[in-house]
């Protein structure tokens, strides 16, 4: 973008989160997600009712565990408790707690470490479709990835000093990056710690109580199946996030801009990306707007901001238009061992979802 003062004046009014807004969406996605859950577990299988309990829980349960991308931005003395309520509520029921997140997206938007291989959430698709099938095929294997870290190999690594710490550096983060590692640290080591007991005390006392009334198994399979069904729509959000095209290099803050993508659409488009998820071309050049606030700000910098800006270039006009378009840029680009003109093209401008 060629005027970044002229944008920062437009949106400089939209910085500070509004906590009602964020602790009323947050209490209604864990009722709505939990209710949904309740009953597809005690419905009759395969019945309607289970199927529309289970449509329900999937997308609030998702829109509730995205709400760990606005903690990992927040200053905590804004929203005070927030965390830790999250975490009750969805990060350990769902084995997603806070810490896979908060200091490691940090990386992610460092113009340090953005694009390279120290960024978590990068992989340079735009060079591959292979990896873009590939990434998007093995998420629904998340689950069981998850079950096996918190559930089996955490409570060893309570034990085993040794094992915890390898945890520690190779297995605690969410990350699509398999060359990111996370620097182990006495106090992040503490902080896992205590998740990983909460865990555990919580799951054991939710698998006996299953168990009793004779639902282990069903409630084990609803589980997996809305967490797969969750992580295959944020692999496929995270796609048509960027173009994924960097070379490997530091980008700095307008570099990271046009490497990524705005998809406003509309109801659709705030189901498979919530909270300000849609908005991620924005994010980047402005991480620290929360994200009630990024519709009003997209909203002001289309509207304001000359078509010589560039800013209107970034917009997608759906996410099927976006994951083409990167499956193309790869398969072009893996055949001739070179960017395609397709990856060059920018977004048409529609009011696609």
């Amino acid at each position: 973008m060629k005027t970044h003062s002229d944008a920062w004046s437009l949106v400089k009014d939209l910085h500070q989160p509004r906590p009602a807004i964020f602790w009323a969406d947050l209490l209604f996605s864990a009722m709505a997600g939990w209710g949904g859950f309740g009953v597809a577990l005690l419905a009759k299988p395969f019945s309607a009712s289970m199927w529309l309990g289970f449509l329900i829980a999937t997308c609030a349960l998702y829109r509730g565990l995205c709400f760990v991308h606005e903690i990992s931005h927040i200053r905590r003395s804004h929203l005070r408790g927030f965390e830790t309520v999250w975490n009750a509520i969805f990060g350990i029921p769902l084995l997603m707690p806070s810490f896979v997140y908060v200091g490691v997206h940090s990386n992610h938007h460092s113009l340090a470490t953005y694009g390279t291989d120290q960024d978590p959430e990068y992989l340079p698709f735009a060079k591959s479709h292979w990896m873009t099938v590939v990434f998007a095929a093995h998420s629904v294997l998340i689950p069981l990835a998850l079950l096996l870290r918190f559930l089996i190999l955490a409570p060893i690594g309570l034990l085993w000093p040794n094992l915890h710490r390898w945890l520690v550096v190779h297995a605690s983060s969410l990350s699509m990056n398999t060359l990111y590692r996370r620097e182990e640290t006495p106090s992040l080591t503490s902080w896992m710690r205590r998740w990983e007991m909460a865990i555990l005390v919580v799951w054991l006392a939710a698998a006996t109580i299953a168990w009793h009334y004779g639902l282990g198994w069903k409630a084990l399979a609803v589980w997996s199946g809305i967490s797969a069904c969750a992580a295959l729509c944020n692999a496929l959000r995270a796609l048509g996030a960027h173009r994924y095209e960097s070379t490997g290099t530091p980008l700095d803050r307008e570099g990271q801009l046009l490497d990524s993508i705005d998809t406003p659409g509309a109801l659709w488009t705030e189901l498979w990306a919530p909270v300000g998820l849609r908005y991620h071309a924005l994010h980047h050049y402005f991480p620290g707007i929360p994200y009630h606030n990024l519709g009003t700000a997209y909203a002001r910098l289309v509207s304001s901001l000359s078509p010589e800006a560039g800013y209107q270039e970034l917009t997608s006009p759906s996410l099927p238009w976006s994951l083409r378009r990167l499956y193309r840029c790869g398969k072009s680009g893996q055949q001739s061992g070179r960017s395609a003109k397709l990856c060059a093209q920018p977004p048409v401008r529609s009011t696609g979802n």
